[in-house]
């Protein structure tokens, strides 16, 4: 094997190279995790090993609050000092700027990436030019849900993901699944929202239904009608004309 060998004049040069290069690595590795790192990983391992029965601890970060730390568990919030020590579950209001911070940030959490719905578990009404898009998680036995659909027969060049989240009973389920099995669906389903016409009994592959209901608990979607709009921010309940109108119009 034949060795590299440098020549005696290139050695100070290849040396300073050589310095540059692994001294910051040589001065990390003798350092450590940096404070923040190893606050962080005290706080996660307090929580962890004392509260188990809150789940894993997804992500602990600083708040605007000196030595108040933020813990993320899924999309619950709660707060902590430096040591974890002890833990609060409540709310952070900014009282000078007079706002939430907490909503704000759970908001931001909640989102929901707009082109990443299941949209092959929904089905589609497309009114006018159908430049607008919503997403409308709702149940078929929802009071609020028909509340809504009639409300939205005045709203135009709008297109709606309609995705059927029966969770108020097993009639919510059996009605969901002749809607979803409906050979018009948007027509099935309008009937019935919004003229009370029961959807004729029929069968088909229903599992979208139950991808829904899953994809919603993952999601914390509680309640109908949920609307999710191109922003990823949502709205729970139902809203009338005018209100989705002007959100439609915020997002713009």
């Amino acid at each position: 094997m034949k060795l590299f060998r440098l020549p005696l004049a290139a050695w100070p040069t290849a040396l300073r190279a050589l310095s540059l290069f692994t001294l910051p690595l040589l001065l990390l590795a003798l350092l450590g995790p940096t404070p923040a790192r190893a606050q962080e990983a005290q706080i996660r391992k307090a929580i962890t090993e004392r509260l188990p029965q809150l789940g894993a601890v997804e992500e602990v970060r600083k708040t605007p609050i000196a030595g108040l730390f933020e813990v993320r568990i899924g999309l619950d919030l709660f707060y902590t000092d430096a040591q974890g020590n002890y833990l609060i579950q409540g709310q952070i209001l900014d009282t000078k700027n007079k706002r939430n911070l907490t909503e704000e940030r759970v908001e931001k959490l909640s989102a929901i990436d707009f082109a990443s719905l299941p949209v092959a578990d929904a089905f589609t009404i497309v009114r006018g030019n159908g430049k607008r898009k919503v997403a409308v998680f709702q149940d078929p036995n929802c009071g609020y849900c028909k509340r809504f659909e009639k409300d939205l027969q005045g709203v135009d060049n709008i297109t709606l993901h309609v995705f059927l989240y029966p969770i108020l009973g097993p009639d919510s389920l059996e009605k969901s699944r002749n809607l979803w099995c409906a050979k018009d669906k948007g027509r099935a389903w309008q009937d019935w929202m919004v003229r009370d016409q029961l959807p004729a009994k029929v069968s088909c592959d229903s599992a979208a239904l139950s991808r829904n209901v899953e994809f919603g608990r993952k999601w914390r979607i509680s309640g109908t009608p949920t609307l999710v709009f191109t922003d990823g921010s949502r709205v729970p309940g139902a809203i009338s004309a005018q209100q989705l109108e002007q959100k439609l119009a915020e997002i713009k």
